[in-house]
């Protein structure tokens, strides 16, 4: 006996199950916030963010295009902290390095402020650890998000496609969602 996938996601007029996907076929949403298992469209930013971080692992099931930049856009804003961070310690590292002469070779070295090098390590430190903490629920999201479009979760290996891969996922991710992603709802 085979799986055949057709007969498992029917389309066409009259169709049920699933996949079902008529003329006018509806995506189907989640009717709250607080209902995980669906996707929210039309989510606000504080909604995102937070299922965001409670679908934390979650590689199933799908994202809204809403859900998906509004989460990026919380990642980038907590993310700033430690770049401003980093960035200040630059600036006062390059303002206000201290010259000596190197006796053996006669060159002039520099050396940043003790509170320059402070900032920049506690900047750079900060954002490794915020980067370690979202790196699973970024996957997953952006997993997510592929399959609301209806694409499979593992074409986001394309990210790995030098020079072009980060274009084709972005292009992926702003695609509109389809009904057919449904198939990916558990």
């Amino acid at each position: 006996m085979s799986y055949d996938a057709n007969n498992a996601y029917p389309a066409g007029p009259g169709a049920a199950g699933p996949g079902a996907m008529g003329p006018g076929a509806q995506i189907r949403g989640a009717a709250s916030p607080e209902d995980l298992s669906l996707p929210l469209y039309g989510a606000s930013f504080g909604q995102a963010v937070k299922r965001f971080f409670k679908k934390y692992t979650h590689f199933s099931g799908r994202a809204s295009r809403s859900e998906f930049w509004f989460a990026m856009l919380g990642l980038f804003l907590i993310q700033l902290i430690p770049s401003i961070l980093a960035g200040i310690g630059g600036g006062m590292a390059a303002a206000t390095s201290v010259g000596s002469v190197d006796p053996a070779t006669g060159m002039v070295t520099s050396e940043p402020s003790a509170g320059a090098a402070a900032l920049i390590g506690i900047g750079s430190i900060l954002g490794l650890l915020i980067w370690l903490a979202v790196i699973v629920p970024l996957l997953a999201i952006v997993w997510r998000r592929l399959h609301d479009g209806n694409f499979a979760g593992p074409f986001f290996f394309l990210y790995f496609i030098p020079g072009v891969g980060q274009i084709i996922l972005l292009v992926l991710t702003l695609l509109p969602s389809k009904p057919e992603g449904q198939r990916f709802d558990v």
